[in-house]
């Protein structure tokens, strides 16, 4: 039986709820990093911030609080890598005992499922934790960046490298966050993927939901208000 052949195991509505996750992961994640001018989401306010702090930090005498909150995020991102890491172990080992998970997960949806459909769910599953896995490696790789750079910025705030640097240090804080908050959407969206091994609908349903959490997150939070004011 070919790869085609076993795609007829999965119901058109399975299609449909993967198409629906995959087009919500990417557009709510563009729509993060791409709002409107008039309603900027909590991740570009925050953007704002980190470019203000690297432009406070030039005065700042010593500057070891800096540099505690770098490591700080560092350990944030090296924490939530190392969770997506064990993660991804724990579904590849399931999906190395597939006929084991095949018996228990066909007796509870009472259903005679073969196990390619729960292998190929897994497998999704999979693939988003490993894309969060791949963003925190990355994010925290630039947090490293940032610290560097911020090391490099003259101490002499009339030098005329003292600016451009810590703009150079703001950008890599920023591209950094991006990276780490990529790496968070694709950890929700695995949750919601998770849902899939109960059938399609539940699947729409967490992915809905997961859907409206991060756009509150981001466009409607009280933190997002409270970040708009401290802005005037």
């Amino acid at each position: 039986m070919t790869w085609i052949d076993r795609l007829s195991f999965f119901d058109p509505l399975d299609f449909g709820a993967l198409g629906l996750l995959i087009a919500a992961w990417a557009l709510i994640g563009w729509r993060i990093e791409h709002p409107g001018a008039k309603h900027p989401s909590t991740s570009l306010i925050m953007a704002e911030f980190r470019r203000e702090w690297m432009r406070q930090m030039i005065t700042r005498e010593p500057r070891i609080f800096d540099a505690q909150i770098v490591s700080n995020l560092r350990q944030g991102t090296a924490f939530f890598a190392s969770t997506s890491m064990i993660a991804i172990g724990g579904t590849l080992a399931v999906i190395g005992n597939a006929e084991r998970l095949t018996g228990i997960a066909n007796d509870l949806v009472l259903m005679d499922t073969p196990a390619f459909v729960w292998e190929v769910k897994l497998v999704i599953l999979a693939l988003f934790l490993t894309n969060a896995f791949l963003k925190f490696v990355w994010a925290n790789r630039l947090f490293g960046y940032t610290a560097v750079v911020m090391a490099s910025v003259p101490n002499d705030i009339t030098d005329a490298n003292c600016g451009p640097r810590a703009a150079q240090a703001g950008e890599l804080n920023v591209t950094a966050a991006r990276s780490f908050n990529r790496g968070l959407r694709s950890v929700y969206f695995a949750l919601a993927c998770a849902t899939w091994l109960a059938g399609p609908i539940p699947l729409i349903i967490a992915t809905l939901f997961t859907l409206a959490v991060i756009w509150r997150r981001e466009f409607a939070s009280q933190s997002r208000t409270i970040l708009l004011r401290s802005k005037t």
